[in-house]
């Protein structure tokens, strides 16, 4: 740690120190188990990656910022790879299935997906074409994130702390906070109904709340708002983290049952709005919420919360305990031993490109390729009219795979292979565990 970091965490301890002592907090620093990770291994952190069908095309929309009806298009082009056994693991299958559909070959499939349109497949193609270039591939493919390892605990029962490193996608936010609610998606499929227990399993924060909001379609706010109001019956807790409560769609804010609101300032004619329509979301109080508001120092909060019967509590102005962990930045080579010596490392540290949409469509095209020119070579080597010999009778096998009732029976064993993948909320695929 350098002699400047040292004067900071000197002079942080002291202010925590003060903290605890005036709300009788007998304070001692206090690590907590912790897993580090890393959207996609971009940055220091165990590689969390999702495939692109369990990502569903719903929350793929929102990160490739698809209009309505470009969304819609996608579900289907989703829809069609499902049907087709066309696996999408990665952006590059997708790319590649979107691709064959805009092809001379592809575009008689079209018309049977529901008229999807060549345009807004193009559109579709350019938007993930773009957002490759921009260095997103690496988030999409396996080994997939099994969200079931957030739930882990240390050995003396302590729940771990999960900290998602995001420092390397600071310039794509609706990556991230999309890729947060995937994760949230992923443990609704998953975790069994256990009603209302003292405490959650998990708690999600989600900073910079704002970012999955901004541009987000009404088939994405309305997943949100039942995601949001359906998990805590998951054992659940959900905290969106953001400047003001303008921030967060009214439907999705009437979910929330417990709030911690810091300090407002209102310099400005905006401010002074913002303040007032924040004061107008708490319930009644004896404060004056606006004096309150922007009074409030460092370690305070105006906190209200659900009570056992479901109502909001009376706002409570109030003084939070002083944190015991560590506060600041974590230094590089520590952090690089916690990855290392995680037993997730071992797990998710090598991404893996198995068979999928991408090597099926290239092998469909290079067997294609390969047949036309065997028949054109064939062609040329074909006999005069009426010289050579007779042509040969087909074999036994040759009359049943040709025949009618064979073929039948092929395509049968195909569409039941090849059946749709069951989708959810999000449109997000259930795990296969």
């Amino acid at each position: 740690m350098s002699p400047g970091s040292r004067r900071r965490a000197c002079r942080t301890t002291r202010c925590w120190l003060a903290r605890a002592q005036e709300v009788h907090q007998e304070w001692t620093p206090t690590a907590c188990p912790a897993e580090f990770y890393a959207l996609g291994g971009m940055g220091k952190g165990i590689p969390v990656r999702a495939t692109v069908t369990s990502f569903g095309p719903v929350l793929l929309s929102k990160v490739l910022q698809l209009n309505q009806t470009q969304e819609q298009s996608l579900g289907l082009i989703f829809h069609y790879a499902d049907q087709k056994g066309l696996e999408l693991f990665d952006l590059k299958d997708l790319r590649a299935v979107v691709t064959f559909l805009t092809s001379d070959e592809g575009k008689a499939e079209l018309k049977g997906i529901g008229g999807l349109s060549p345009a807004t497949a193009g559109v579709i193609l350019r938007s993930l074409t773009a957002f490759e270039a921009q260095g997103m591939s690496p988030f999409f493919g396996e080994p997939e994130f099994d969200t079931s390892e957030l739930l882990r605990t240390a050995s003396d029962g302590r729940g771990t702390v999960s900290v998602l490193e995001l420092p390397e996608v600071q310039d794509k936010p609706q990556l991230f906070s999309t890729f947060l609610m995937w994760m949230l998606a992923d443990l609704f499929h998953d975790l069994p109904e256990v009603g209302d227990i003292d405490k959650p399993k998990l708690v999600f924060f989600f900073d910079e709340a704002h970012l999955l909001f901004t541009g987000a379609s009404k088939a994405f706010l309305e997943s949100i708002t039942q995601t949001v109001r359906l998990i805590r019956s998951k054992g659940v807790g959900v905290f969106f983290v953001t400047q003001t409560p303008k921030d967060v769609p009214s439907d999705v804010l009437a979910q929330l049952g417990n709030r911690v609101q810091h300090a407002l300032r209102a310099f400005t004619p905006d401010d002074q709005k913002a303040l007032k329509a924040t004061v107008k979301t708490f319930p009644n109080s004896a404060y004056d919420l606006e004096e309150v508001l922007t009074g409030i120092g460092t370690g305070e909060a105006v906190v209200t919360v659900l009570s056992e019967k479901g109502a909001p509590t009376p706002v409570a102005a109030t003084r939070l305990r002083a944190p015991q962990s560590l506060m600041g930045p974590v230094d590089p080579a520590a952090l690089d031993r916690a990855v290392q010596a995680s037993p997730l490392y071992g797990r998710y540290a090598q991404a893996v490109d198995r068979e999928s949409a991408y090597e099926k469509l290239a092998a469909r095209d290079a067997a294609a390729a390969q047949a036309a020119a065997q028949a054109a070579a064939e062609a040329g080597r074909a006999p005069a009219k009426g010289g050579g010999r007779a042509k040969e009778e087909p074999s036994v096998v040759e009359q049943v795979v040709g025949s009618g009732i064979f073929k039948s029976l092929a395509r049968s064993m195909g569409t039941q292979i090849g059946r749709e993948i069951t989708r959810s909320l999000f449109g997000t695929a259930r795990r296969r565990r």
